[in-house]
């Protein structure tokens, strides 16, 4: 990243699940065993809607579901316990785990660049992002980010990260030069409700027609084009 300090860039905002890679699954066995352990409820997570959401707004629905109420350090105790048990269940197979079509090239392709910094905006909390992205080797390819233990609501992630990037030194002069990149209505809304550029791609449960029906910036199928991609940063430019 030194070679964007100081500078003027463009901050490129990653949502994880869906947008980047898909766990195969992971996520949910994890949620739900951590919940059995805690809570001695089966299946606590089982058709919670999940996304483009944060973590502890999704765990907030399964409590309410299964009629528990837990204090501040229970919470701390689950998602804890959920990271311990994601770090297992994402070494496993499942249904289309993997990258998205050309999400490594794409990533590496802005690393190389002097103008553009990329980071997250995620509704996983920061452990489970992490151990997400390192399982795929990707988490070098990112300055900082803001995840869903930062504010239950994604549309207060944005400024966040914002300040974060400034303070790896990224010099980030408005909104006007964030573009947030996801598979949901919810990262759409997040990147309009802060001033910054939506790009999404349909690689999630929403396809092209929906997403521009909730207002995109730009609707991609994926990430595989990178020039497509790279051209869109550049027709963004204030």
């Amino acid at each position: 990243m030194d070679g964007r300090a100081g500078r003027p860039a463009r901050l490129v905002l990653f949502d994880i699940d869906g947008t980047l890679l898909l766990s195969g699954g992971a996520g949910k066995r994890a949620l739900n065993r951590a919940f059995q352990e805690l809570f001695g409820v089966a299946g606590g997570f089982d058709g919670i809607p999940v996304a483009g959401r944060t973590d502890p707004l999704i765990f907030d629905d399964a409590l309410e579901r299964a009629g528990v109420t837990a204090a501040p350090a229970v919470r701390r105790r689950f998602h804890a316990r959920y990271c311990e048990l994601l770090q297992g269940e994402i070494l496993g197979p499942g249904p289309r785990k993997g990258l998205m079509p050309g999400v490594r090239t794409l990533l590496a392709r802005l690393g190389a660049r002097t103008d553009v910094a990329s980071a997250l905006l995620t509704g996983n909390v920061a452990r489970a992002a992490r151990i997400k992205l390192e399982h795929f080797d990707l988490w070098s390819y990112f300055a900082c980010g803001a995840y869903g233990d930062d504010a239950p609501s994604r549309d207060e992630l944005v400024p966040i990260a914002v300040d974060r990037a400034r303070r790896q030194g990224i010099d980030v002069p408005s909104a006007a030069q964030v573009v947030v990149v996801g598979d949901t209505p919810l990262d759409i809304r997040c990147a309009r409700r802060s001033g910054a550029m939506s790009v999404a791609v349909a690689t999630g449960p929403f396809d092209e027609a929906a997403l521009r029906q909730h207002g995109a910036d730009s609707v991609l199928a994926d990430l595989a084009d990178t020039g497509a991609f790279l051209e869109l940063l550049q027709g963004s430019a204030p």
